[in-house]
C-alpha cells in the first residue's frame, strides 16, 4: 500500500511539472520580459599585479627584515649571536608554520580572499609595532658604553613588545602565504578545460580504506550522512589523508636544505668583517649580500626555462624536462656544496684575521674582499631554485586539488620544522664546543669562533640527507606526472588495479 502511494505521488508530481512547463512554453512572454543577469568576467592577468604585490610586500615585512635584524638584536638589545639567531629561528618557525593553519581556515571556513585580507592587516600591524620599538627610546634598552659601565638588558615589557611584533607579522604571513599562490592559480582555472583536471587518482594501501567502509547500516543516517564522523569517513577524505601521508617522507628530506638556508646571522657577520667596497666610494651593506641568493635564483630560473631546456630538447629531438623529484635531489646536492664552500671561505678569512692581529677584535675589517662570499650565496640560490620549486610542484601534482592551499603551505611547514631543528643544532653546538673553558664554535667573536667547523658539520648532515632522499624517492614509486606522461606518449597502459575513478567502489 505504501509503495502504491509513493508511485501515485511521483506520477502526480511529474504531471504537475509537465503542465507547468507547458504553460511556460505556450505563454506569450516577450524575450525582453525575462531579465538577463550580466556577469563580468573576473580573474586573469588583470589581478596578477595586486596578488604579486601583496605577496611581495608581506615578504618584505618578514624575510626582508631578517638580515639586519641580527645587528638590531645584538646591538640594541645586547644579545649574543646564539641568542639572537635562536630568536630569529623561532620567529621564522612561527612564520612558516602558521600558513598551514591559514590554509586550513581558508579551505574549510572563510575562503582565500578573506584570509588574505585579514593576513595583510596583521602583517601591517606587526610592522608598525616593530617600527615603534625603534622609534620610541623607552621601548628598547637605553644605549650605553660597555667600556664605562655595565649595560642593562631588556626588561620583560620590552621583550614582550618585540616578540608581539614578530607574532603579528607571523600571523599575517599565515594568512597571505598559503592563499596567494592558490588564489592566483584560481584566476586561470577553467573547470571546463579537460587539460585542467588531474589525469589519474591513484589508490594505495587498502591501512586507511577501512575508515570509509560501512560496517553496519546503523552507521549511516537516512540522508546518507555518517552518524559518527570520527568513525566513518568519506572516500575522498580518506584518500586525501593517504595522499598527504604518502608525501611526508619526501617532505622530510627538504628540512635539511631549509636548515642551511636559514643560517642568516653567520654570513652577515662574515660580510661585516670583510672589505665590502666595490670601488673607493661604493660599499655593499653587509645585510645586502643575501640579494645574491635571489639574483642567482632568478637568473638560473630564466636560463633553465628559456635556454637550457630548449637546447636540450633540440639536441634530443623531443621535449626534455626534469621531474620534480630530480630537481629536489639536485637542490640538496647544491646546498651541500654551498655549506662546503662556506666553510672553506671562512677558514681562509679567519686565517687572515689572525695574521692581521684581529683575534680579539671582531669589529676589525680583514684585508679580504667580501666578494668571496658571492659563490656560497649563488649556490644557495641555485639550490633553492631546484629544491623549493620542485617541492611545491611535487605537492601540487601529488595532492588532491581540494588540498591546494595545504599543498602551498607544505614547503613553509618544512621551513618551520627546519627552524626549530636549526635552533636545536645551534644550541647543542654552542654548549658542546664551549666546555672546559673553550671558545664556542659559534662565538659572538667571529675571529675566535670556528664558524667553518659549523658549516662543515651542516655539509656532512646534508650529504647524509641526500642519501636519505634517494631512498625515499625510490620507495615512493612513480609520480602522477610520470604516469600521465606515459599515458600521453603511449608508452604503455597503466595497470587497471592501480587506477581508479572517484566513483569506483572500494573492496569490502
Amino acid at each position: 500500500m505504501e509503495k502504491e502511494m509513493l508511485e501515485l505521488s511521483s506520477d502526480h508530481m511529474t504531471k504537475m511539472e509537465e503542465d507547468h512547463n507547458h504553460q511556460l512554453s505556450s505563454s506569450s512572454f516577450s524575450p525582453m520580459a525575462v531579465p538577463r543577469i550580466m556577469t563580468r568576467s573576473k580573474g586573469g592577468l588583470v589581478t596578477m599585479p595586486f596578488i604579486i604585490a601583496n605577496e611581495s610586500l608581506e615578504k618584505v615585512a618578514s624575510y626582508g627584515l631578517l638580515p639586519n635584524m641580527t645587528f638590531y638584536l645584538m646591538k640594541d638589545y645586547r644579545m649574543g649571536v646564539t641568542t639572537a639567531q635562536n630568536l630569529l629561528f623561532y620567529w621564522s618557525s612561527a612564520t612558516n608554520f602558521l600558513p598551514l593553519v591559514g590554509a586550513f581556515i581558508a579551505d574549510s571556513y572563510l575562503g582565500r580572499f578573506l584570509v588574505i585580507g585579514f593576513g595583510s592587516i596583521f602583517s601591517f600591524l606587526g610592522a608598525v609595532l616593530l617600527w615603534l620599538t625603534a622609534m620610541i627610546p623607552k621601548a628598547r634598552p637605553s644605549p650605553c658604553d660597555l667600556s664605562v659601565q655595565a649595560c642593562k638588558s631588556a626588561t620583560p615589557a620590552q621583550y614582550t613588545l618585540l616578540v608581539s611584533s614578530f607574532m603579528l607579522m607571523s600571523i599575517g604571513a599565515g594568512g597571505v602565504r598559503p592563499c596567494s599562490l592558490a588564489f592566483g592559480a584560481n584566476q586561470f582555472d577553467k573547470p571546463d578545460n579537460p587539460n585542467n583536471k588531474r589525469v589519474l587518482e591513484t589508490f594505495f594501501n587498502w591501512f586507511l580504506n577501512k575508515a570509509c567502509i560501512i560496517k553496519c547500516p546503523e552507521d549511516v543516517k537516512q540522508d546518507g550522512v555518517a552518524v559518527d564522523p570520527w568513525n566513518l569517513r568519506t572516500v575522498e577524505q580518506v584518500e586525501d589523508l593517504k595522499s598527504l601521508i604518502r608525501v611526508m617522507p619526501l617532505w622530510s628530506t627538504g628540512i635539511m636544505i631549509s636548515i642551511n638556508l636559514s643560517q642568516s646571522s653567520f654570513p652577515l657577520l662574515q660580510a661585516n668583517s670583510m672589505n665590502r667596497h666595490i670601488t673607493k666610494s661604493i660599499e655593499i651593506p653587509a645585510g645586502s649580500f643575501g640579494m645574491f641568493t635571489i639574483i642567482a635564483l632568478t637568473i638560473w630560473l630564466v636560463l633553465y626555462d628559456r635556454a637550457i631546456l630548449p637546447l636540450a630538447s633540440r639536441i634530443r629531438g623531443k621535449p626534455v624536462r626534469l621531474g620534480t623529484r630530480e630537481r629536489m635531489g639536485i637542490g640538496i646536492f647544491f646546498s651541500c656544496m654551498a655549506m662546503l664552500i662556506s666553510g672553506i671561505i671562512e677558514h681562509i678569512r679567519r686565517g687572515k684575521a689572525i695574521k692581521q692581529g684581529l683575534l680579539n677584535n671582531p669589529e676589525g675589517v680583514v684585508a679580504m674582499s667580501a666578494m668571496w662570499l658571492i659563490p656560497q650565496h649563488c649556490l644557495n640560490g641555485i639550490a633553492e631554485a631546484f629544491n623549493a620549486i620542485g617541492q611545491t610542484e611535487f605537492y601540487y601534482s601529488e595532492l588532491p586539488k581540494s588540498m591546494s592551499s595545504i599543498a602551498a603551505a607544505m614547503f613553509g611547514l618544512g621551513m618551520a620544522v627546519a627552524n626549530l631543528l636549526a635552533s636545536v643544532i645551534l644550541s647543542n653546538v654552542d654548549n658542546l664546543t664551549k666546555r672546559e673553558g673553550k671558545e664556542s664554535w659559534v662565538s659572538s667573536n667571529i675571529n675566535r669562533g670556528r664558524y667553518e667547523n659549523y658549516y662543515w658539520l651542516l655539509a656532512i648532515m646534508t650529504g647524509f640527507n641526500l642519501l636519505y632522499f634517494m631512498v625515499c624517492s625510490w620507495a615512493y614509486g612513480p609520480c602522477v606526472e610520470n604516469m600521465s606522461k606515459k599515458m600521453v606518449e603511449g608508452d604503455g597502459d597503466m595497470p587497471q588495479e592501480n587506477v581508479s575513478s572517484p566513483l569506483r567502489p572500494l573492496p569490502a
